[in-house]
């Protein structure tokens, strides 16, 4: 992890500290939905170190593809198409990626009767 990354990542665990801090002082003067909210707020930096470990391994990983032992026929030569081919497979239809994902195309399997009801 890079100095910036782990300066955010200590930066984040301070805040959910803080937070989780909070909620025990609410916990003695103010209403239940008040600690449940902070409790709540104080989990919310943790996982965004956990986002920010994973994307640094992301980042390593891509160096780790980009070295010149990894060039055509090394190891890791179609990683990246197989990153891009995983991603795209997880995706809907075409309409679904023109529509922000609104819509289906009629043979899309994923796509989910819309009902009249109001």
């Amino acid at each position: 992890m890079n100095r910036s990354a782990g300066l955010l990542s200590a930066l984040y665990l301070a805040t959910s500290t803080g937070l989780a801090w909070t909620a025990v002082i609410a916990l003695r003067h103010d209403p239940p939905w008040a600690v449940c909210l902070f409790a709540a707020a104080s989990l919310v930096p943790v996982i965004a170190v956990v986002r920010e470990s994973v994307l640094c391994d992301q980042r390593r990983a891509l160096a780790e593809m980009r070295r010149p032992s990894a060039g055509p026929g090394g190891p890791g030569a179609g990683a990246a198409d197989d990153i891009v081919r995983a991603e795209l497979d997880t995706a809907c239809c075409e309409r679904w990626w023109t529509s922000c994902g609104t819509d289906h195309d009629s043979a899309c399997p994923r796509r989910v009767p819309r009902s009249s009801a109001a």
